[in-house]
């Protein structure tokens, strides 16, 4: 597939993909119309977000996270920040590996998985590196979801922000 690269005046939220498709309505909203209340639900993710936040980076062994990690695909037009990025030293090289916390439990669709596969392409775009999983932490099950980057996780990524950019 042939890209016309996006501008740096017109790059997206990252975090506005997951709106879209979890509500085309709730993506509008936040994103058009600027309507944002904050609720229990959006209380819990932003703290848990803020403690993720207010670390920097850690290491342990060979892995090092960064957290808040500036991100950017001029490919997909989207700009963000990353909750962790983990990079796993194999030999002399550190491989990226994108982790995205959410406040409840894994979703029957594909809404956060498509947030962390964009997340996977800002890096791929950055650091001239493939990713091929990252993974999902639920803060409601306290566990992980690993999230591998197949070709039809990507697609549905790309079109999904073809799809934000088409939006008025």
């Amino acid at each position: 597939m042939t890209y016309k690269p996006y501008t740096e005046d017109n790059l997206l939220p990252l975090s506005a993909l997951q709106h879209l498709l979890f509500c085309e309505r709730q993506c509008a909203l936040i994103h058009i119309e600027q309507a944002w209340s904050e609720n229990l639900f959006t209380a819990e993710g932003r703290i848990m977000h803020d403690r993720v936040d207010t670390a920097k980076h850690e290491t342990r062994r060979n892995v090092r996270t960064e957290f808040g990690m500036p991100l950017r695909s001029l490919r997909l037009g989207l700009i963000g920040k990353a909750d962790a990025v983990e990079f796993h030293k194999r030999g002399n090289m550190w491989h990226p590996f994108p982790v995205e916390h959410k406040r409840g439990k894994p979703k029957h669709d594909n809404c956060d998985k498509v947030q962390l596969c964009a997340q996977a392409v800002c890096l791929e775009e950055m650091m001239n590196v493939e990713i091929d999983s990252g993974a999902l932490f639920y803060g409601k099950t306290r566990r992980r979801q690993d999230v591998e980057f197949d070709r039809d996780l990507r697609i549905e990524t790309e079109e999904t922000s073809k799809k934000l950019h088409q939006h008025p």
